[in-house]
């Protein structure tokens, strides 16, 4: 029997939510007639036909090991004469299953039990008996530790459905099923009810289901545990943003970031069932998703606005947050300019799953929609090699487009390099004149085709950039997303980095927000803020680590940054200790007061001075941009911020949260769960509403720690 102890532990890590204490009970039903009836019941990660979360599998792989370990002797040797047996039989019934295509469709019980005189080759029953020894161990270890590692699977056709209810039959009569499609990893059947067996052997005596495992056609010896899949997805590393004592530092320099990437990679990971790795939750990402109401500029000559507000920090009573938002101009629909877009689409062999290909196929139909009829649009993929689907065609023959898009078919390696080049040729064959020029590439990994190393990629694209075309990166699928790749090419291609998981998000990014993913306002847009040591001691800014810049590339317009499109808003927030607040985390220089209390500080009641350079999308010369930040820009308590400040301050929390940061270790999900009711405000597409999802599930997850 599995110890009390560790049953609790479990099925505290396969229930997935509080208030399950139905599902909990099932499932530990479920698991002690699993360790009473046979230890080959479960596997796939299953238990009673609940799927388990990857924490559940590491457990259970533990708890099984324990007592394969401790197992007697003696049990094998009462198998091996059963084993035997059975062996002689189907040696003399049936004719050999391996090495070819043949399934088995009888077994033992549907056969005459006649004998008739042996004809097995001496060797052969020996071979048998001593393979099945290894499988009186070896199965159990594989079902028991065996996890869901393997892609999303497909949809079930009508006629797998259909043939469910015989397979189950088929099982009971001890028949061998195909294998079933693996359940997504991570998952557990939320309404408690009995999944579809992933089972590869049926319920028989366990001599025998060994012995039909054996059997049964694979790609690998019995004996040997199937080897996980490779998760290759390619994420930067990168570590939180410091405290920095504004005596001694007193600069902060950024690239803005209007990529949500990390946002749509994160619930993907949430609602797979695991917390998300950390280098993968980049706040600023998480915050930018989320489309707010700030306030933008009056006329398109000046391309944004810029809002400072200072607030108390509701996870520090020590410190304030200054809270940094700009808006962007948004171009009324009859003022948008021609688009000439080139569509370069991954069709190697790796995209073919449900959520890469065809999730890909169906995203850029919605945009094909959203087009005028003079814009153009061209299509080209690459895997072994790069081709033109579609030269430049007017969106007004929508039905030659789609059918291009319909007719992509994954197959072969993935020759990036090679794709982009021709897209950048069809880019500049069809060039609009003060408009909009952009390659819009889809992928789901690494270019493992020509020029692959991330730093030659980026020197291509940021030569292309300078001919007036852009790129935006969309990247489809998981395990082998090189998320590192998209955010250097996006970011050196003057464009955007997205994440689609989902036909929703597909909508989201390329329909309901195509104007920001389309048109750029400004580009090379750099923050930098400098903080009044005299009323502030220290300061750190949340988010924005993959964008840090050097003070002095503020001003050198040789340095890219950040763009930002019509109607796009970018926030960023610093957490500040007022000096003298009691909360400071540095120890104050021995003589460094002398700088400031020298007969004193010019702009002494300013917290800090806020500057924004930017150029305009046909200009090579920046812009300045500055705001004075003094307690005119302060609210008295978190309440009376507004709706869209309180929420995004909730998302930043709920970010630093996921990455396990010092700043919000205490601070529960609870908390932020509450100041996102308060203040989810209208929410006409529910993004909001689906972070609170995402909150819950991470609570549940995480253990509301």
């Amino acid at each position: 029997m599995v110890d009390d102890n560790e049953l609790r532990k479990l099925r505290d890590a396969a229930v997935p939510a509080p208030g399950e204490s139905a599902k909990a009970r099932a499932f530990e039903a479920a698991l002690r007639a699993y360790d009473e009836e046979n230890i080959s019941a479960v596997t796939q990660g299953s238990v009673g036909g609940l799927r388990l979360t990857e924490r559940a599998q590491k457990l259970w792989s533990e708890i099984m090991q324990k007592k394969l370990i401790a197992t007697p002797a003696l049990a094998g040797l009462v198998a091996l004469p059963i084993a035997g047996y059975a062996t002689f039989h189907m040696l003399r019934e049936q004719p050999s299953p391996f090495g070819g295509d043949e399934k088995i469709t009888e077994t033992l019980a549907d056969k005459p039990a006649t004998l008739k005189p042996a004809t097995v080759e001496p060797k052969q029953a020996p071979t048998a008996l001593e393979k099945d020894k290894k499988a009186d161990a070896d199965v159990e270890s594989r079902d028991a530790t065996q996890v869901l590692v393997a892609p999303q699977a497909p949809p079930k056709s009508e006629s797998t459905i259909a043939g469910g209810t015989a397979q189950q039959d088929a099982l009971g009569r001890g028949m061998v099923a195909e294998p079933a499609p693996p359940a997504p990893r991570g998952e557990l059947a939320l309404d408690g009810a009995a999944a579809p067996s992933t089972s590869r052997v049926a319920r028989m005596p366990s001599a025998e289901s060994k012995l039909m495992v054996q059997q049964q056609p694979a790609t690998m010896p019995a004996d040997q545990i199937a080897p996980q899949e490779e998760n290759r997805d390619r994420v930067q590393d990168f570590k939180t943003n410091p405290v920095r004592a504004a005596l001694e530092d007193p600069v902060s320099t950024f690239s803005i970031d209007v990529d949500t990437a990390s946002y749509s990679f994160v619930r993907a990971s949430l609602k797979q069932g695991y917390l998300p790795q950390a280098d993968t939750v980049r706040v600023e990402e998480m915050i930018n998703y989320f489309p707010y109401d700030w306030k933008g500029p009056d006329q398109a000559s000046t391309p944004f606005n810029s809002t400072v507000s200072i607030m108390p920090t509701p996870w520090n009573n020590h410190t304030k947050l200054m809270h940094v938002a700009i808006k962007g101009f948004d171009i009324k629909p009859t003022e948008q300019p021609k688009a000439n877009l080139v569509f370069l689409i991954d069709v190697s062999g790796s995209m073919d799953e449900p959520d890469k290909l065809p999730l890909l196929k169906s995203a850029f139909r919605l945009l094909v929609s959203k087009l005028k009829a003079d814009d153009t649009i061209s299509i080209v993929t690459y895997a072994g090699n790069a081709g033109t689907v579609l030269e430049p065609t007017k969106a007004s023959e929508k039905d030659k487009i789609l059918s291009a898009i319909d007719n992509l078919q994954p197959g072969g390696s993935t020759a990036g390099e090679a794709g982009i080049k021709e897209a950048y040729r069809l880019a500049q064959k069809s060039f609009v004149k003060d408009g909009v020029n952009r390659v819009m590439l889809a992928t789901d990994g690494d270019f493992n085709v020509g020029q692959t190393d991330d730093d030659d990629l980026k020197r291509l694209i940021e030569s292309e950039r300078k001919t007036g075309v852009f790129l935006s990166v969309f990247g489809f699928g998981r395990g082998n997303l090189n998320d590192q790749m998209m955010q250097t090419i996006a970011q050196n291609g003057n464009g955007t980095a997205a994440y689609i998981d989902t036909l929703a998000e597909a909508e989201k990014v390329l329909v309901e927000d195509a104007s920001s993913t389309l048109f750029t306002i400004a580009k090379d847009v750099k923050i930098q803020v400098e903080f009044n040591p005299d009323k502030v001691s220290e300061y750190r800014l949340i988010g924005y680590e993959t964008r840090a810049l050097n003070r002095e590339d503020f001003n050198n317009d040789r340095v890219d940054a950040g763009d930002i499109g019509s109607g796009h808003s970018v926030t960023a927030i610093y957490e500040i200790t007022p000096k003298g607040s009691g909360g400071e985390q540095i120890d104050p220089l021995r003589y460094g007061q002398a700088t400031v209390n020298n007969g004193g500080v010019a702009n002494a009641d300013e917290y800090a001075f806020v500057k924004i350079r930017y150029k305009l999308p046909n200009e090579d010369v920046s812009k300045l941009i500055t705001t004075p930040v003094t307690s005119a820009n302060e609210v008295a308590s978190f309440d009376q911020a507004s709706t869209d400040q309180r929420f995004s301050v909730a998302v930043a929390a709920f970010g630093q949260k996921l990455r396990d940061e010092d700043a919000t270790a205490k601070f529960g999900y609870d908390k932020i769960m509450e100041i996102a009711t308060a203040a989810r405000g209208a929410d006409p597409f529910g993004y909001r509403s689906e972070f609170l999802s995402l909150v819950r599930l991470a609570s549940a997850l995480g253990g509301n720690r």
